[in-house]
């Protein structure tokens, strides 16, 4: 396999305790050799940075403690540091699905250059810890999608030019990486492509799920949906997800003994989806 593509692994944290080291073991169990460790630490206080560095002596890991303003602030702090290709962010908690990850990742874009394609953003699937299931992404990347649901961070591999010209919007305080990733879509026209592979196994319970976010995300993805899509568009997506009951369908896909099934279902009209356009 070659290893000419560098990647950034982003993972900042503030008190994030035996998860960063979790989180971290699975990063370097990667068989695939070229990447760094971006440690973006806010300060903790609870002595798992230190612990980390102590039992870990990787030159390929990199420490950074500075205050930030939250978790986008943080991450764009990290990105100034970080000198891959490609970045990836994950969250303390979240891990890569295995130990071959970066190398199919690898063997993917190799594909995509191999048949003249742009891979600016590459993403795949993520495996839910809670759920104990794959949740599928769309294969397709299309308005629809865009408003819907776009691949959450810890699947998605940037470019790193993409972060050079702009970095997160941190006024969303829970949706910026929701507004970057349109923003790369329309505004910049980044090619954004699906491949068939098992990302991140994603812990649940992220800063945008709690009760009090959840409310703030609602806001922010209608501000920014309208932002990029207009109001008349955004308002028509709104009406066919109640329409075909969009919250019934989440609550489904939520539940740990339902969401299976639910995934299972997905996953084969993705994929009658990706057989019809191969065919046409």
């Amino acid at each position: 396999m070659e290893q000419d593509i560098m990647y950034s692994v982003i993972v900042v944290c503030l008190n994030a305790g035996q998860k960063l080291y979790e989180t971290l073991n699975s990063i370097l169990k990667q068989n695939y050799g070229n990447f760094e460790v971006v440690i973006k630490d806010g300060g903790s206080s609870d002595g798992s940075v230190e612990r980390f560095i102590n039992l870990c002596r990787d030159e390929r890991v990199h420490v950074y403690t500075q205050k930030d303003s939250g978790i986008y602030d943080a991450m764009n702090q990290a990105v100034k540091l970080a000198k891959g290709d490609y970045f990836l962010f994950m969250n303390s908690g979240d891990s890569f699905y295995d130990e071959e990850v970066l190398n199919k990742i690898t063997y993917e874009i190799h594909e995509l250059r191999r048949k003249d394609k742009k891979a600016d953003i590459v993403y795949g699937n993520m495996y839910h810890k809670a759920l104990n299931t794959i949740i599928y992404a769309s294969p397709e990347i299309n308005d629809f999608a865009c408003y819907r649901n776009v691949p959450c961070h810890q699947t998605c591999f940037y470019q790193r030019a993409l972060f050079d010209e702009r970095g997160y919007h941190a006024a969303y305080n829970v949706r910026a990486d929701y507004e970057h990733f349109l923003w790369c879509y329309y505004e910049r026209k980044a090619v954004i492509t699906y491949v068939p592979v098992v990302v991140a196994s994603y812990e649940g319970g992220g800063y945008s799920e709690t009760k009090e976010n959840r409310k703030r995300s609602q806001d922010q993805h209608r501000e920014i949906v309208v932002h990029y899509m207009g109001r008349k568009k955004a308002d028509k997506y709104r009406l066919v997800m109640l329409l075909t009951l969009a919250p019934l369908r989440s609550a489904i896909a939520d539940n740990k003994h339902l969401s299976v099934v639910y995934n299972g279902m997905k996953t084969a009209i993705y994929k009658l989806k990706n057989r019809v356009k191969c065919v046409v």
